[in-house]
């Protein structure tokens, strides 16, 4: 058994680990970096996005079902109607009173924003949350120390903590990363069979976007949600009715990220020491985990 001693010694390592890492990395980044979390700020890299097409959006769930599929998640032939560590797109379902009075079912596709000033990537600490030139806002869950800070920060709710996990991780979408690194389109706009979701250049699918509104004025509200909200958004939606009554947070052109900053500024000893705290409970409970992992194997080649 374990003695107090040795707990409290291996407590006191862990906390002088996670403010040494904490220091390392917040003197290797740059102020962008540490404010962003951008990897890449070249202006040459213009941002992919995905347009929305609410009018478009039948409710089949297809977009739903090959997200899962292309991220491992859990009950990979159940939809999701909300964001959770097992779904990191969602099919939204609503019933709004249009302006005639009449009633109309709207499916709303959820997912993570994508941010072009990302306040997860502004909150997160130790960097495990980045925003890429190219348009995702990836996740290192390596790095992750569980504080759920970008939970915190996101105006969208969007990422998520998975509980049952002894690590503490969270889960959110990724845009794909990987598809569109290698030029493929994220999996949900491929599984779409009614063009709701279009992926492209976002200044390409702005102008789309805008000449789809002038041409149908009766089709479409006039307003690209994401375009300037929250600093704009590399994913963007187009709607029939008003997206205030479809849940969306009402939000002006200001990054969020400047609020985020504007506290790590003015409490640093205090946001520093909270996020070494939880990087040496992190750190105790992964070392816990492997020994108790490994006590398990061999237990196990010693039974057989």
């Amino acid at each position: 058994m374990t003695s107090p001693n040795t707990s409290r010694r291996t407590f006191l390592k862990g906390l002088g680990a996670g403010a040494l890492s904490l220091v390392a990395v917040s003197s290797q980044l740059t102020p962008v970096q540490a404010n962003t979390g951008l990897t890449d700020t070249t202006d040459a890299i213009e941002p992919y996005g995905v347009l929305i097409d609410l009018t478009r959006c039948t409710g089949c769930e297809s977009c739903v079902l090959a997200c899962k599929k292309a991220n491992n998640r859990n009950q990979p032939t159940v939809a999701a109607d909300r964001l959770s560590s097992d779904a990191y797109c969602a099919l939204e379902r609503k019933t709004i009173t249009l302006h005639d009075g009449s009633l109309a079912d709207i499916a709303i596709k959820r997912q993570c924003m994508h941010c072009l000033h990302p306040a997860c990537a502004s909150a997160c600490t130790v960097g495990a949350l980045r925003k890429q030139a190219n348009g995702p806002v990836v996740y290192d869950s390596a790095k992750c120390i569980g504080c759920r800070y970008c939970q915190y920060a996101c105006p969208f709710g969007v990422p998520t903590y998975e509980w049952n996990n002894a690590l503490g991780l969270i889960h959110k979408c990724d845009m794909c990363a990987t598809r569109i690194a290698i030029g493929e389109s994220p999996a949900c706009v491929g599984a779409c069979p009614n063009g709701a979701l279009r992926f492209g250049k976002r200044s390409a699918l702005l102008a789309q976007a805008h000449a789809q509104i002038q041409t149908n004025p009766g089709r479409y509200v006039d307003h690209v949600y994401g375009e300037f909200e929250a600093g704009g958004t590399s994913n963007l939606y187009l709607s029939a009715v008003p997206f205030v009554q479809l849940g969306f947070p009402v939000l002006d052109g200001r990054p969020v990220t400047e609020h985020g900053e504007s506290i790590m500024q003015s409490t640093p000893i205090i946001a520093l020491g909270m996020a070494a705290l939880a990087t040496s409970l992190h750190l105790i409970t992964r070392r816990h985990h492997e020994l108790a992992a490994a006590s398990a194997h061999a237990s196990g080649r010693h039974d057989a």
